[in-house]
């Protein structure tokens, strides 16, 4: 149990340190290579649209070849993703860079994985801890990705951030290095004799339907936000590089530092409370980026937007395994990720046209309608009891 846990975590810790470079540098980069000011964030929404589109194939692979091949084969391939934005940045080709980014975010739906991989060792009464400490290796990822990002920025001769993307490649051979050391889990050797439900079925329940819309709303606002945030900060307000590094940094640590307690709440207080919370969370995000534009507004918005989305994303994920049964794991793990990373990707892609198009108080006005439609679902949630299993 503790080996695949400690495992996952420090591979975790490295694999996921690509993420908050693409964030912090795909938009800015993008600016001076897209066609047009509207596809700047283009990369880091093929990023998320990678992750979208892999969530399916990666659960499907990994129930026929097991987690540990699974995870491997997704670390090779990541490997190729700096090197082919180092290419892209060197030669100016947008649409090459595009796909390293894609690819960065195709190896996520592996990551994702990591979190279902970890609760499978576990008794149900340990899943949030494990869920939280799991999730601390975002926090190794928050503060080394953008540090990463910013002492190799000038570190190759080739130039600006290229040596940004030679460290993913590095980070990413030391997460297969790791995930060498990965146990086969004997649940994976096990054949389930138990009934797997028709997916319509499992999909009425409204417990389940709150953990998705939870994670997906989660993620959809948080990514349609924080998207939009270097642009808005660095290329429209004239922050400057250092103070959006910062601010993105501070995000991403307040995303996955309050897994230090979350989990130990969710135990106490239970799943659909904490997710009440994180929408409130959220909501005040909204009214300190709507009051004005300065250095600490976005830097306090984007703190909100963190612990928010930790809240509702630990919170949804806690709940949905709670609503399958281990038979229906793979299928229902599948869709989950599927829907959440395809609202990401739509919140993404519309990010940057929306800025450049509209402004920044339009991106934070198109965001409060999804949280305001999880009110309801929270609510029906709430009144209904578990019916996973007979």
């Amino acid at each position: 149990m503790y080996r695949s846990l400690i495992v996952l975590t420090l591979a975790q810790a490295f694999a996921q340190s690509a993420t908050p470079i693409v964030v912090l540098l795909g938009g800015i980069i993008g600016a001076t290579m897209a066609p047009s000011v509207e596809f700047a964030t283009l990369p880091i929404a093929l990023m998320i649209v990678g992750t979208a589109t892999t969530s399916i194939p990666a659960a499907v692979l990994m129930s026929r070849v097991g987690r540990k091949a699974g995870f491997l084969f997704g670390c090779a391939y990541a490997s190729l993703a700096g090197l082919i934005a180092v290419y892209a940045i060197v030669n100016q080709v947008f649409i090459l860079f595009c796909l390293a980014t894609f690819i960065v975010g195709s190896h996520n739906a592996f990551i994702q994985q990591y979190r279902f991989a970890a609760v499978e060792t576990v008794p149900p009464d340990k899943v949030a801890t494990t869920l939280s400490i799991l999730m601390l290796a975002g926090v190794v990822a928050a503060f080394t990705g953008p540090e990463i990002a910013i002492y190799t920025r000038y570190a190759s001769e080739l130039g600006e951030f290229v040596g940004s993307f030679f460290a993913i490649t590095g980070m990413m051979v030391c997460a297969f290095l790791i995930l060498c050391f990965y146990p086969n889990s004997k649940l994976e050797l096990i054949t389930s004799t138990e009934e797997q439900r028709p997916l319509p079925t499992i999909l009425k329940q409204p417990r389940l339907i709150l953990a998705v819309a939870a994670g997906a709303v989660g993620y959809g606002v948080m990514s349609f936000v924080m998207t939009a945030t270097p642009v808005s900060m660095h290329t429209v307000d004239h922050h400057s590089f250092e103070d959006t590094a910062w601010v993105i940094q501070s995000h991403i640590m307040a995303m996955y530092l309050p897994s230090l307690f979350s989990g130990i709440l969710i135990a106490r207080f239970g799943s659909i409370k904490i997710i009440f919370v994180g929408l409130v969370l959220m909501l005040v995000c909204l009214a300190i980026a709507n009051a004005d534009r300065q250095l600490m507004h976005y830097w306090w918005a984007l703190i909100f937007l963190g612990v928010g989305w930790n809240f509702l994303f630990l919170g949804g994920t806690t709940l949905l395994t709670e609503n399958y049964r281990p038979s229906e794991r793979y299928k229902v793990q599948a869709l989950n990720d599927f829907l959440i990373f395809t609202l990401q990707a739509m919140a993404a892609l519309g990010s940057g046209v929306i800025l450049a198009n509209y402004g920044w108080n339009w991106v934070l006005a198109v965001s409060l309608p999804w949280l305001v439609l999880l009110l309801p679902i929270l609510w029906m949630g709430s009144r209904a009891k578990n019916t996973s299993h007979p």
